[in-house]
């Protein structure tokens, strides 16, 4: 993992460098590598941030404290990172008005619990364009957003806790932007307005790419989603988990690999706190244990089948107020 770690830094760096200091002056070729640059910032986030974030790649604080180098290097603000996904969505996952992942956002219709809206039946079409804007969005402004709605709600507990984070994303925010925006226009030889072009380029793909990752493992056909406000819900947390969570491409070694063994959800939402690298043997044990007692588990074959999935569901969310039951949980 440590190895994983250093290729992956090193290969974001590496482009980086190439696209600053190569004197490539072939316009194709220049958007093609900030692309490139995008993909490589989604495997940083999905094989080394996500890890990091959730404590489970290290206990030793100096490798730690390295690892913030490719964190912060990629944009993201670990506070609220953790306080998104680590408490709302692996506490809350699929439950309406607590899991921010699943939210309403008034152009995607990602629940049956949410109003349709008559553009909803065409969300299957553009949904990929609004992913692609995931990224740009968050190095903006919805880590400020965050930041104002998690101080109201109690999650960040102190005024002195918010200023000190409002800082660390204002001074993280200046750190990528000058690396990834302002150097290049100072450097390359190609019109301001063109490297920014660039540069969006670069965070498009990142979206697209981090946004279908993680999309694919609880907004598909198999997995349910909850609309309530007690604040119990029927079952016991893990079986929960493996209610509204799916597996793909499991036997892909190379889709594993690159996804940060995202593609092993169900066994990344039992156990948040271990390295991604130890999924693959502790899912042997998961399904076998989840069919000892019939409880679901979820698994496309393949990120192909995955991806068919994630589409037919919202188009189908975007079409009908209800949706069919695909999966009953019977257990002992």
């Amino acid at each position: 993992m440590v190895i994983k770690s250093l290729v992956a830094t090193v290969l974001y760096f590496s482009i980086y460098f190439i696209i600053l200091f190569s004197g490539i002056t072939n316009l194709t070729f220049m958007f093609g590598l900030w692309m490139l640059l995008g993909a490589a910032q989604a495997f940083i986030g999905t094989s080394v941030m996500h890890d990091v974030l959730h404590g489970s790649l290290t206990k030793n604080k100096l490798l730690n404290f390295g690892l913030q180098i490719p964190v912060i290097a990629i944009g993201v603000e670990p506070t609220i990172w953790k306080l998104q996904h680590n408490v709302l969505h692996h506490t809350y996952t699929n439950i309406e008005h607590a899991d921010e992942d699943i939210a309403s956002r008034y152009v995607l219709r990602m629940t049956e619990n949410q109003p349709r809206r008559w553009f909803h039946k065409y969300q299957h079409y553009y949904v990929t364009f609004l992913y692609s804007l995931l990224t740009i969005i968050w190095m903006t402004a919805k880590d400020f957003i965050k930041l104002g709605k998690y101080y109201k709600t109690g999650l960040v507990s102190s005024k002195k806790e918010a200023f000190k984070t409002l800082l660390n994303i204002i001074l993280h925010r200046a750190i990528f932007y000058f690396i990834f925006l302002v150097l290049p226009i100072y450097v390359l030889d190609f019109p301001p307005l063109l490297v920014v072009a660039m540069f969006v380029s670069m965070l498009m793909v990142s979206g697209v790419v981090l946004s279908i990752i993680f999309q694919l493992a609880h907004v598909v056909e198999d997995c349910v989603t909850l609309d309530q406000d007690e604040e119990k819900i029927n079952e016991n947390w893990s079986v929960h988990q493996l209610m509204t969570t799916s597996n793909f491409a499991v036997d892909n070694k190379i889709i594993t690999y690159l996804f940060g063994g995202l593609n092993y959800q169900v066994e990344h939402h039992l156990f948040p706190n271990i390295c991604h690298v130890h999924y693959p043997a502790i899912s042997k044990i998961v399904k076998a244990t989840a069919q000892e007692y019939g409880i679901p588990y979820h698994c496309q074959k393949t990120f192909g089948s995955a991806l068919k999935s994630h589409y037919a569901q919202l188009k189908e969310l975007g079409r009908s107020d209800s949706l069919p039951v695909t999966s009953t949980l019977v257990y002992t």
